[in-house]
């Protein structure tokens, strides 16, 4: 993203912010030089329920090929 001044950051301010939520970085610069950055701010992570997720992968059907097997297929049969 380019620096923007900040007086367009004064008047672009809501384009800005929705520009920041989608993800973007913008820096403010006064007089040419960086003073300030908009970043999103870090959403809190939900924390894991381990006895939902155990019932959740308890009822899932055994794989005949292990994990590293499978990841070798796919990628082997995408190759060619």
């Amino acid at each position: 993203m380019d620096p923007i001044n900040l007086t367009g950051a004064k008047a672009r301010l809501s384009e800005l912010v929705d520009r920041v939520e989608a993800g973007d970085s913008i820096d403010i610069t006064r007089r040419g030089k960086p003073v300030a950055q908009l970043t999103a701010v870090a959403k809190p992570r939900k924390p894991i329920d381990a006895g939902l997720l155990r019932s959740l992968t308890a009822v899932l059907p055994a794989r005949p090929e292990s994990a590293d097997d499978l990841v070798r297929s796919m990628r082997d049969d995408d190759r060619f």
